[in-house]
């Protein structure tokens, strides 16, 4: 058990045995690729794909072949910082009550018009939420704010291409989304939008209004109200800042370049064991053959 109380289940034998076939699919990688490829991640690939292994297995190399050429875990704040000012999406100093990092976002606030940066920008979001995962929990929570949102904020080719990334090179990482008081006329876009969505992903979804209890009765069941932001009916008049926010995502850059300088040194040191291996076998050969 984790310490935020969640049980991380064990995978069945029908279920490591598909792993495993999935492992010998995709042969051998490289050690710093190695390291997303972990029995929860591949299960994470195998849930999205009905267990279906050689499509698990297909959409995990293409994530692969994506995360070396996107690199999105060396992103950095510096780069991004322009796209985050207007606090259009944000991780928030509030978790739902399982421990799991919530990623607010809001629309209306859209700040750029450039979908590759707004991408951008979104993927970093979701690489610093997968770095703030407690223990044995894959999952985020997303909160949409849809105040002050309006028709000039409906972009479908930006809704496209956000729902590809997430969907092809982050699956299962959804635990449900709650989207706050959407307008009416949000809900033919909706219709318009559902089709890009797994049918997974529609199901995550959860629609709250601030004046129907039913509704309301989400929130307080997945969140401590005290420490959700009023925005969404909770008790922190804090808000956004995003001089405090740039502070936060300053220091987890740290953190997680300083992991990946130390992942780096590990297959330093692992290629240079393999170079000496290779000269010492090398080396013994040689003396055999002179011998003979």
């Amino acid at each position: 058990m984790s310490t935020n109380g969640f049980v991380k289940p064990v995978p069945t034998e029908e279920e490591q045995a598909k792993i495993e076939e999935v492992r010998k699919l995709l042969g051998t990688l490289p050690e710093k690729l190695s390291s997303f490829c972990s029995d929860d991640a591949v299960l994470r690939y195998l849930r999205a794909r009905n267990w279906h292994v050689k499509k698990a297995t297909k959409m995990l190399k293409e994530t692969l072949k994506w995360r070396v050429q996107y690199k999105p875990e060396e992103i950095c704040w510096e780069e991004v910082a322009g796209e985050a000012e207007t606090g259009k999406i944000y991780r928030s100093t509030c978790v739902d009550k399982l421990g799991r990092p919530v990623l607010i976002m809001r629309p209306s606030v859209e700040n750029s018009k450039s979908v590759k940066g707004q991408i951008r920008y979104l993927v970093y979001c979701m690489e610093n939420a997968v770095q703030n995962l407690p223990p044995g929990e894959e999952q985020m929570v997303w909160m949409i704010d849809f105040h002050g949102y309006s028709l000039a904020n409906v972009s479908l080719r930006t809704t496209k291409e956000t729902a590809h990334v997430l969907q092809e090179h982050y699956p299962e990482r959804l635990a449900f989304a709650v989207l706050y008081n959407p307008p009416k006329f949000f809900e033919p876009f909706w219709k318009v939008a559902r089709p890009f969505l797994e049918p997974k992903t529609r199901n995550k979804v959860k629609f709250v209004y601030s004046d129907d209890p039913n509704t309301k009765q989400i929130m307080d069941e997945n969140f401590d109200m005290d420490k959700m932001e009023s925005a969404f009916g909770g008790n922190d008049d804090s808000g956004f800042n995003i001089n405090i926010h740039s502070e936060r995502m300053k220091e987890d850059d740290k953190k997680r370049l300083a992991a990946l300088e130390v992942l780096t040194l590990a297959l330093r040191m692992s290629l240079k064991t393999s170079i000496i291996n290779l000269r010492q076998r090398d080396q013994s050969r040689d003396r055999v053959i002179q011998c003979l």
